[in-house]
């Protein structure tokens, strides 16, 4: 993986983990622990959500590359896929039901649901399904962003048998389908959910990861003008949209996918390769390794440091800002922690357990010869 992109999933994660810190500080200010934030304007930071839509894209293509043609393709690539999402998920969203179960009235409205065995099992079953209230969330609320990811996969993986470029044009018609229709009728769910237009950001981050294996590269000052101008568009969105992420129809793919799509190829279209990065650079790319544990275990480490701050009495004297970093640094590295003795080893063994079961399943077919991309 290239590096600069790992470093923009650091980033992307680290946004959204600072969204939903600032709205921790904001509930200590209620509590008398401390004051209050300045409402942020500066940067969308829930438009980290949409960095990572469009970073998928790009690397699921690049991921792919070597099992188009393979007899299987699609069965592999989704037992992959499968290992690498829902280990943690469902672990996360075992730790949130039993919390819902034990303290129902911690959670609002997710412990009365919590007793709901259909809504819970689409939950884990990544099915969109509404709340009473109408929102379309699964019980641990951030899962809603890997429903759209599970479709993303689903209909790239049905691509495949048409080559990678043939799986994006899939992938675009799909999309694009669903949503020009939703955009005419009311389409009832969970069609309805998949769309919505943030799914076209998948396809654009697909359209560049196949850009790069075509061998677009540009010069340093080149992606340096990109990134310049996609963090140009995250700050003018940031004033037009101010600090919400509820932004309706295409409204987020345009005013925020298209800069997090100019952050991501600025990132994505340099040599790659050359040498060592330095520790700093390294360290940011080792975060991004840990990024899809950050995004699902930041809520945990940030309820848990606003509750010791305010336990310690130390919220009052550390200012807003300082209630912030700390919180935010818990989250980090509850997350590297849970990266290197969680997820990746659960990644690892499910991944060889699929791999092992798919090899005696193709050893009992007949042999296809066929000739991918790679030769």
């Amino acid at each position: 993986m290239l590096v600069s992109v790992q470093i923009l999933r650091a980033v992307a994660a680290t946004m959204v983990v600072w969204h939903h810190a600032r709205h921790e500080v904001g509930l200590l200010a209620e509590r008398g622990a401390g004051g209050a934030l300045v409402p942020g304007t500066l940067l969308p930071w829930w438009a980290g959500v949409d960095l990572f839509f469009m970073i998928s894209g790009l690397v699921i293509v690049l991921a792919s590359r070597r099992l188009v043609g393979e007899a299987g393709a699609r069965r592999r690539f989704l037992a992959h896929r499968i290992a690498r999402v829902v280990p943690l998920y469902w672990l996360t969203s075992l730790a949130y039901l039993a919390l819902a179960l034990a303290a129902p009235g911690l959670l609002g409205e997710a412990g009365a649901l919590a007793r709901d065995p259909g809504y819970v099992a689409a939950s884990f079953l990544f099915w969109p399904v509404a709340r009473p209230d109408g929102s379309i969330q699964p019980l641990y609320g951030l899962g809603w962003t890997l429903n759209d990811e599970m479709a993303f996969y689903a209909v790239f993986a049905l691509g495949l048998g048409f080559g990678l470029r043939g799986a994006v044009a899939w992938l675009v018609i799909v999309f694009g389908g669903l949503v020009a229709a939703g955009a005419v009728i009311a389409l009832p769910l969970p069609i309805g959910f998949w769309a919505d237009p943030i799914v076209l950001e998948f396809a654009l981050g697909a359209g560049l990861g196949l850009a790069r294996m075509a061998g677009l590269r540009l010069p340093p000052f080149a992606r340096a003008g990109l990134a310049g101008l996609g963090l140009a568009g995250f700050l003018l969105a940031a004033l037009y949209l101010g600090g919400g992420g509820e932004v309706p129809g295409f409204t987020r793919p345009i005013l925020v996918g298209l800069p997090a799509l100019l952050l991501v190829a600025g990132a994505a279209l340099g040599p790659g390769g050359g040498a060592m990065p330095s520790l700093p650079v390294r360290a940011l790319a080792r975060l991004g390794d840990a990024s899809y544990a950050l995004y699902l275990v930041h809520p945990f480490a940030l309820r848990a440091g606003r509750e010791g701050l305010v336990r310690f009495g130390l919220a009052g004297p550390l200012h807003p800002w300082g209630s912030l970093v700390v919180m935010v640094s818990l989250a980090v590295v509850a997350a590297l922690v849970v990266h290197l003795f969680v997820e990746a080893p659960l990644t690892r063994r499910l991944r060889g357990w699929l791999d092992a079961r798919e090899n005696r399943v193709g050893a009992r077919r007949t042999p296809v010869f066929t000739a991918g991309e790679d030769g």
